[in-house]
């Protein structure tokens, strides 16, 4: 590929040494173009969240390579910003000062960073909610503030680690259309990992689905069609027939894992 993107390199991932070892992800290779949604979708324990935090530069490959614009990523850095399933906000900040913490960390003016907050409450429709704290808040709006929070440091990836996960099915469904409206105004590359094969299908314009342990991409999938803003694209015969096509993926690694006797 060229510099100008993600590119991993013959990736593994060891956790200790000798028989005890345990082998989490062998021999990933994907590359990844700027602006591009990719969602990662594969069995419990496959290693989706280990390759998330390696591209974060959280934890270091016991093997092969990992590149952004042609540098090796050695730890963590401003050009990644990453959002959990768990919020992680500050309970004693109010939403405009979780915003805009990582803003003050860099040391930015308080006009524009008051500017650029202002800004990413109304991205994330929270307006009216700038001076409430976290536990004044749903947990559909905390995890906006979360998103607002790593947007307004203007990172050039966004990672998203099973954001949606602890959420129930409706406010899911509303920040899915977030997220897909604010992608498609900010043309941020995203590397999501989900569980939920539906969810995979709605996000991603590729789907990686990965094999059971050791984490391997199993294969990718390009998803030929655009998912918009109403409420009937589930019904539409090209995603069920994604879908269904994925799920037989992910279920045939997920039956070879019990059958190995490592499905958690």
């Amino acid at each position: 590929m060229s510099a100008d993107g993600l590119d991993i390199r013959g990736v593994a991932m060891r956790y200790g040494e000798g028989p005890a070892a345990v082998i989490a992800l062998e021999s990933i290779d994907l590359s990844i173009e700027r602006h591009e949604f990719v969602t990662i979708v594969g069995p419990s324990g496959c290693g989706k969240s280990t390759l998330l935090y390696l591209v974060g530069g959280f934890l270091a490959p016991s093997a092969g390579q990992i590149l952004l614009n042609g540098a090796p990523i050695t730890g963590p850095g401003p050009d990644r910003g990453i959002v959990f399933q768990r919020y992680s906000l500050f309970p004693w900040r109010t939403v405009a000062g979780n915003i805009g913490y990582g803003l003050e960390e860099k040391g930015v003016p308080k006009a524009e960073r008051d500017r650029v907050v202002a800004e990413h409450i109304r991205l994330v429709h929270l307006e009216g909610f700038a001076n409430r704290y976290p536990r004044e808040l749903s947990g559909g709006m905390q995890q906006r503030v979360a998103i607002a929070q790593t947007l307004a440091c203007q990172p050039e990836i966004l990672l998203m680690d099973e954001p949606f996960g602890a959420l129930d099915a409706q406010t899911r469904r509303i920040l899915q259309d977030e997220l897909r409206r604010i992608w498609r105004r900010d043309t941020k590359t995203v590397l999501f990992v989900t569980h939920d094969v539906e969810e995979a299908v709605a996000l991603g314009t590729r789907i990686v689905v990965m094999a059971a342990r050791p984490g391997r991409i199993k294969e990718v999938l390009t998803r030929g069609f655009e998912v918009g803003e109403g409420d009937e694209f589930e019904a539409e015969p090209a995603f069920v027939a994604l879908k269904l096509r994925i799920w037989r993926s992910v279920k045939e690694e997920v039956e070879a894992a019990r059958a190995a006797g490592i499905a958690p």
